[in-house]
């Protein structure tokens, strides 16, 4: 008899610490899975935002090198030869680098704001925030003391120093973030952004 309540305790005990292994296990899962998620999301985003760095680079520079005197009133419904380039360069590094383009080729350009170009698509398979290309033909800075460049290519204010004018190109890229519903399992809102960005400027050569 004393042997049986003996078994009876032990066996209460192991579903005891069964059971809290359960509850330990059910209460650690979701902060798991926000961590896990958040490591591939957050590589993911830092992984577009190089590509769309390189690609903004090498569309400025070679924006940047075209001759300066298509600008100079361009025809009624095209764009200068020199802002195409970036344009083009932009959409065919998107595609060799496997990612959605949006439609960008085929669009057109918002009329231009002095020398800035907006491209901008939302094609299919896009999400909704869609693409945003912008090229700044003529963009100046201070010599010394300037800032970075903005989403907008806008111009710096020189501020009594010797400007210096190059070619701005910005793209704003959707991003689908995952992390926000992963977060949402801890009753956590995250407000992220809906597009990766990335800006270059190069120096105008002619």
């Amino acid at each position: 008899m004393k042997r049986r309540i003996q078994l009876n305790l032990l066996a209460r005990a192991i579903a005891s610490e069964r059971g809290a292994q359960i509850v330990e296990f059910a209460v650690a899962l979701p902060l798991l899975v926000v961590f896990v998620v958040g490591i591939f999301d957050f590589s993911n985003a830092f992984t577009l935002k190089q590509r769309l760095t390189n690609i903004a680079r090498d569309a400025a520079r070679a924006s940047a090198i075209d001759p300066s005197n298509d600008l100079q009133g361009p025809a009624i419904g095209t764009n200068p030869v020199s802002v195409t380039d970036a344009y083009y360069i932009v959409d065919n590094y998107l595609l060799a680098s496997n990612l959605n383009d949006c439609g960008l080729i085929g669009s057109t350009a918002a009329p231009p704001v002095g020398l800035t170009w907006t491209f901008t698509a939302n094609g299919p398979g896009c999400p909704t925030a869609g693409i945003t290309v912008t090229v700044n033909r003529g963009y100046y800075f201070p010599a010394t003391g300037a800032a970075t460049a903005d989403m907008h290519c806008q111009s710096q204010n020189p501020g009594g120093q010797l400007a210096v004018i190059g070619t701005c190109v910005s793209i704003q890229y959707p991003y689908p973030w995952k992390f926000g519903q992963a977060a949402s399992l801890l009753g956590v809102t995250s407000v992220l952004p809906q597009q990766i960005s990335a800006v270059a400027v190069s120096l105008n050569e002619i």
